[in-house]
């Protein structure tokens, strides 16, 4: 991924903050692992291997204010974490939803983008009035390694 140093800059002073390494190191961390729901401790990890001197503290705290500006989302996968990736409203397509398959067998979670609810939300809208803003679909299951090393076992 491009290098998007810059981008950030403009995106932390457009929100009303200042720019820091910590900050842009964070948001990097997140843009350079799309498909990735890191921990705040995992991010940490990231970090620290260019800035040794942060604290957990910190990072804890960026990742609360980035969260809470919406430029990075935060999610409850049911494993226990609270995860993180960069915000849609950062990505080139913003208003594009993905969502995530979570396998319950080897707890692996994988992204995948489709606007299957679209027709549900207009519907909603139509009929009700209900204008949707947003949506989170998580889907459990078995992935497809897991099916193929059932099938071989049996």
């Amino acid at each position: 991924m491009p290098n998007n140093q810059e981008q950030f800059k403009v995106l932390l002073r457009t929100n009303g903050l200042k720019v820091t390494n910590q900050r842009i190191a964070i948001l990097e961390v997140l843009n350079n692992r799309p498909g990735k729901h890191l921990t705040a401790e995992e991010i940490y990890d990231y970090v620290r291997k260019e800035y040794p001197d942060i604290g957990l503290a910190t990072v804890y705290r960026t990742i609360q204010l980035l969260s809470e500006l919406n430029l990075i989302d935060k999610l409850n996968l049911d494993d226990g974490y609270v995860r993180y990736e960069i915000g849609a409203k950062n990505q080139e397509d913003s208003s594009h939803h993905h969502h995530h398959l979570i396998c319950l067998e080897c707890g692996n979670i994988y992204a995948f983008q489709d606007d299957l609810l679209e027709n549900l939300e207009n519907r909603i809208k139509e009929t009700l009035g209900f204008e949707v803003l947003d949506h989170e679909v998580k889907l459990y299951g078995h992935c497809k390694e897991c099916v193929n090393q059932e099938g071989e076992a049996i």
